[in-house]
């Protein structure tokens, strides 16, 4: 990291519990497990590290690097010199963890309390006086309350029990707040780490810091999610498939009859940004995705449509259509056929030959191909190669149709019909990255998708302009970390997105790994 690489998840230590400050945009400083009283690294969450159960099989970002040890801010100074080496030991900013979790709050205190001290200001002699900047509001606040952690003595069993309460909290939460939704809300298949951040860690009885210590996975018999999933599949509460490392959730019993005997239990009010359904927030909107995303369960519609050139016109008049609306392809048929009869250009020894007049000979077969002169030479057509020779003359639009909106509510626009474009391609050596584009055409918001993309593939995304777009219109391309295009295929389909309409380029194949 003393290079500028980003902190990942698997990298974390000394939890979980993890601090409770590190959510997800926090400014975090990072020390090694060496010297752990001296930070070298300060960078940025790129998640809710908080609110981890485990690090051990997840994937991702968890903290990116803005400055760290040996960059051009350590380096610079007027007088020209580069910043010194960092010290052994840092007296006050942390106690020694070794075997035991660490008060975070005691050490802010201590840090503030040691600043104090080796200060020129007399604290004894202030006669509580004010110190420090009178404009800065807050700046002599007392520092944190200096708290223990509450010891909480629990048997594994009473921690087993609590997480299966926790699973059937979320059930009933969702079976009473989504009646009427097809799976209460809920959007399956669920991966392992998206059930336990969003059904289980929300609805545990954490009520302190001691608390959050003790309702741990790896302190419960299983240990583990997985283990954890598959004794509530014993219990025929639920149904599981495994793909890989992963345990997807394919169904849950609602009706089961331990979800409708349970008793709901007080649980505390806070809850960190980002984990289950928190109040105020929608709670129809399904586990997984935004509520603020008006894109999910749209419905889309794309059509093709033709406009003629203008040496068409003939042809078009004697229909009394015109050359300056749009058709669909099955539209321009009739056109064609009126003129063919108004003309009586029909073979009269094979009907569906057309004897090739002037207008057509001029307008369609133009001469300039051989096959353009043998047609012309022969002087009849089969229909259907007639009709199909003026709709591919024709100019192509196209309109992407939301919801109950009609060609006439929208603004058709010249070109082909767009696609959005999924690359897979490897990056520092064997590192694969999926990148998602075009979703504006298609009325989806590029940041939602990927909130939601980061919990469905447990890893970091990020938003970026596609490199070439325009300035003034830009296109906009998400990047998440690892192969997820099923992932992304999925998500892009709740938004109402044909599989038709994705175009996958896979740049990884036929590489050595």
């Amino acid at each position: 990291m003393r290079g500028g690489a980003d902190l990942m998840i698997p990298g974390l230590s000394r939890g979980p519990p993890f601090p409770a400050g590190a959510t997800k945009g926090s400014t975090v400083a990072i020390a090694g497990l060496e010297k752990p009283t001296v930070p070298l690294v300060v960078g940025v969450c790129e998640i809710d590290i908080n609110s981890l159960a485990e690090v051990q099989g997840l994937k991702g970002c968890a903290v990116r690097s803005l400055h760290w040890e040996g960059d051009e801010i350590w380096a610079w100074n007027q007088a020209g010199k580069p910043g010194g080496s960092a010290p052994e030991h840092i007296e006050g900013c942390t106690s020694d963890l070794e075997g035991e979790e660490g008060d975070l709050e005691k050490e802010v205190a201590d840090m503030m309390l040691q600043e104090s001290s080796n200060s020129n200001v007399d604290v004894s002699n202030t006669n509580n006086k004010q110190v420090g900047n009178p404009c800065v509001e807050g700046e002599n606040a007392t520092p944190f309350e200096v708290v223990s952690i509450p010891q909480t003595d629990m048997s594994t069993q009473d921690i087993d029990t609590a997480f299966r309460q926790a699973f059937l909290y979320a059930m009933h939460h969702h079976r009473s707040n989504n009646p009427q939704t097809p799976r209460h809300g809920l959007e399956f298949p669920i991966p392992q780490s998206l059930f336990i951040s969003n059904l289980i860690l929300p609805f545990l009885p954490v009520y302190n810091v001691g608390d959050a210590a003790t309702f741990q996975i790896k302190k419960t018999s299983w240990k583990t999610p997985k283990k954890f999933i598959k004794s509530l599949e014993k219990e025929s509460l639920l149904k599981s498939k495994d793909r890989g490392a992963e345990t997807l959730i394919q169904d849950v019993a609602f009706e089961d009859s331990a979800v409708g005997a349970f008793v709901p239990y007080k649980l505390p009010k806070k809850r960190s940004a980002g984990i289950g359904v928190l109040d105020g927030e929608d709670k129809s909107a399904p586990s997984g995705g935004s509520s603020k995303d008006a894109s999910i369960g749209q419905r889309l519609s794309k059509v093709t449509l033709l406009k003629p050139k203008a040496k068409l016109a003939p042809i078009f008049e004697s229909a009394q259509a015109s050359v300056k609306s749009l058709y669909l392809p099955a539209e321009i048929r009739p056109v064609i056929t009126s003129y063919i009869e108004t003309e009586n250009l029909i073979s009269a020894t094979n009907k569906r030959l057309v004897n090739i007049d002037p207008m057509i000979a001029n307008v369609v077969f133009d001469g300039q191909s051989s096959l353009d002169r043998e047609v012309v030479a022969k002087g009849a057509v089969p229909r259907d190669a007639l009709i199909d020779r003026i709709i591919q003359s024709c100019t192509p639009y196209w309109a992407i149709l939301r919801n109950d909106e009609t060609r006439e509510d929208t603004k058709p626009k010249a070109g082909n019909p767009p696609t959005i474009k999924i690359l897979l391609e490897t990056r520092s050596g064997n590192k694969t990255v999926t990148k998602v584009s075009g979703m504006e055409a298609f009325f989806i918001n590029p940041q939602p998708l990927a909130d939601e993309l980061q919990k469905a593939c447990a890893s970091s995304t990020s938003v970026s302009q596609l490199v070439g777009s325009s300035p003034k219109v830009p296109v906009l391309e998400i990047m998440v970390q690892g192969p997820q295009k099923d992932n992304v295929a999925r998500a892009l389909e709740r938004r109402g997105v044909n599989k038709t309409w994705i175009e996958v380029l896979d740049k990884t194949k036929g590489k050595k790994r």
